[in-house]
């Protein structure tokens, strides 16, 4: 008897179970405490707009899609601007643009599958970059999902090796916890993109949704009465307790910071320096140290220091302490070198350039960027896991009174304005055909308003860009980082004019790049954001062809035409000019008249015709 008590115990328990677990699931518990209100208009995208505002966003980029149309139309009515791309990895790259210059979470919204694989390269350029960043995807219904539904795809699987967190949300009480969610991780740690996953009935009111979730004709019997009875439940569980009032104010952001051992053992190592090169990198810019802090605490330092990503710019045009040329042989003289947010990656040729002899300072908020390829080919002398900005500051502090020797940076600065000299002089050469593009983009640097902010998307003429062309302050040149990604220009563009209303923006394309968002003209038109394009037209990719042709004797795929981008720029609303040799003499005239066109409202375009040089002869595209 007792054996058999035991055993009915045993299944009354798992029932008891089964049924409990049973019931969360479908949510018959919740929904005896929270009522389902039918007769309300409202509608999942504004529990979406609501908490947008509350975190300060100010832009949602998007291409209209309606899946997402209840998000789009809720943020405008509150003020959050909307701002429609041709393109969805515009709309990210957008987005990424916005992140990076204004210290908050850039924010994007986009249509169920075809709408979202668009935007796979853009969010992982976002990840690679560290930008945080919010996609929100449209999806198929709750439970039409995986049943053939229009444009349904696991879009889960395809972003979670991308993003920091994904979400999928089933319930509309589950938007406003999930987005303040998202939008803390997206900036904590190393930021980084997220993305949330909205079902069309979880953003549409209920009398819409409920009329897809009738069945017209159930089946008799018993299973036609269990179908009714799941679908009447779902449909109430989906809205259940969706209008209560929720907390919408940000969440707590965790940024790693250095200990107080780890800063006075930097000092110590700085301190005794003779030799010392600072190498800064995108990391360094982020909040919360505001970046004119940073620059102070660089020039009382006096460390001469390199800079790159979005860090260019953070000394000025002129500073004394600056090095733009001969990185290579700076570092192999360095006796202490720190890595503020700067990775040994390709671009340190894997540590390789760094002098086994040196002290090397590494902090970084990724512990993977931190030591990467230190198994290999350098090592760290102190290893910090930690956010580069304060660490300046902190450094900075710790060290006042002390000065860099200042014999070291006045040599690295003379062997700067040597390199400099030549390179001017390589500008006044004439090339074969065309313009020389050196003296193209010296023109640029020369005239470009001390506001602007420089848009870098293409290969050879953009790497020759970034050895020419002096950001005057920080956060005032944008690339894309790592990833090397071509087509950021129309996006980050846009997404700067926003941010900057009153700055000139010049993107510097390559003909090749440019394909990729020569159609945002339209957006810069129907938005009043007037930037100014600059082309360099070699009908070539360049970059590739470089290396192709003397290694494998062909130039297959290489080869574009002189396009008549100009009158593209015309027909999207802009203004476009044609700049060929026979308007050197006129260079500086055209740029300015293009500078006055831009501040009167239009986009502008120069299509500038280039010839060859070989100022880039050895660099690499892999």
């Amino acid at each position: 008897m007792a054996f058999w008590a035991v055993v009915g115990y045993s299944v009354a328990v798992a029932l008891s179970a089964a049924l409990l677990c049973a019931s969360y699931k479908l949510g018959l518990l919740y929904q005896l405490l929270h009522k389902t209100e039918t007769e309300s208009p409202r509608h999942g995208g504004e529990s979406v707009a609501d908490v947008l505002r509350a975190h300060n966003i100010k832009y949602l980029f998007t291409l209209a899609g309606g899946h997402i149309s209840p998000i789009l139309v809720a943020c405008e009515k509150l003020g959050i601007r909307i701002v429609d791309t041709r393109h969805e990895a515009t709309a990210v790259f957008a987005a990424d643009a916005v992140a990076r210059l204004s210290g908050t979470v850039g924010v994007a919204a986009v249509t169920a599958g075809p709408g979202l694989t668009n935007t796979v390269t853009a969010v992982k350029n976002a990840q690679m970059a560290e930008s945080p960043l919010l996609l929100m995807g449209g999806a198929a219904g709750t439970l039409l999902q995986g049943r053939g539904a229009l444009q349904d795809i696991d879009q889960m699987s395809l972003f979670k090796p991308m993003c920091k967190f994904c979400a999928s949300i089933r319930t509309i009480r589950e938007i406003v916890p999930t987005v303040r969610k998202a939008l803390a991780i997206a900036q904590s740690g190393t930021p980084g993109p997220v993305f949330i996953e909205f079902p069309i009935d979880t953003l549409y009111p209920f009398h819409l949704v409920s009329k897809e979730f009738g069945v017209k004709n159930p089946p008799k019997g018993l299973m036609g009465k269990v179908v009714t009875w799941y679908l009447e439940n779902h449909l109430s569980n989906l809205f259940a307790g969706a209008w209560e009032t929720r907390d919408l104010s940000p969440l707590p952001v965790d940024i790693p910071q250095a200990t107080d051992d780890q800063i006075q053992k930097c000092i110590e190592l700085v301190s005794r320096a003779k030799k010392p090169v600072i190498l800064l990198g995108s990391q360094a810019t982020l909040p919360p140290t505001p970046v004119e802090d940073i620059r102070k605490a660089l020039e009382l330092l006096g460390i001469p220091c390199f800079l790159g990503g979005m860090s260019r710019g953070m000394l000025g045009k002129d500073s004394p302490i600056h090095i733009r040329q001969n990185r290579r042989d700076a570092l192999k003289e360095a006796d202490v070198v720190l890595l503020a947010g700067t990775v040994c990656d390709f671009r340190l040729s894997y540590g390789r350039v760094l002098n086994r002899r040196s002290k090397v300072i590494a902090v970084n908020r990724d512990k993977t960027q931190l030591l990467k390829n230190s198994d290999m080919f350098w090592k760290p002398t102190v290893a910090i896991q930690g956010d580069a900005g304060s660490f300046l500051l902190r450094l900075s502090k710790g060290l006042k009174g002390y000065r860099c020797p200042e014999e070291w940076p006045q040599s690295l600065k003379a062997g700067d304005e040597s390199k400099e000299n030549a390179n001017r002089t390589k500008a006044v050469e004439k090339t074969d055909h065309h313009l020389n593009p050196l003296k193209v983009l010296h023109c640029v640097d020369e005239l470009m308003a001390e506001d602007s902010i420089i848009v870098a998307d293409g290969g050879d003429f953009v790497g020759s860009a970034a050895y020419i062309m002096r950001p005057r302050g920080p956060l005032r040149w944008l690339d894309p980082g790592a990833f090397g990604t071509l087509g950021v220009g129309g996006g980050f563009a846009l997404g700067a004019k926003l941010c900057r209303p009153e700055s000139e923006v010049w993107i510097v394309y390559g003909d090749g790049s440019l394909g990729y968002s020569v159609a945002e003209f339209d957006t810069f038109t129907r938005h009043k954001t007037p930037v100014i394009a600059v082309v360099g037209n070699d009908a070539c990719w360049s970059q590739i062809s470089r290396e192709q042709v003397p290694i494998l004797g062909s130039n297959v795929a290489c080869g574009l035409a002189f396009t008549d981008y100009h009158i593209v720029a015309d027909g999207y609303g802009g203004k476009g000019y044609l700049v060929g040799r026979e308007d050197e003499d006129q260079l500086d005239n055209i740029i300015k008249t293009a500078q006055r066109e831009c501040r009167e409202g239009k986009a502008m375009l120069l299509n500038v015709l280039i010839g060859k040089t070989n100022f880039r002869e050895g660099s690499i595209s892999v």
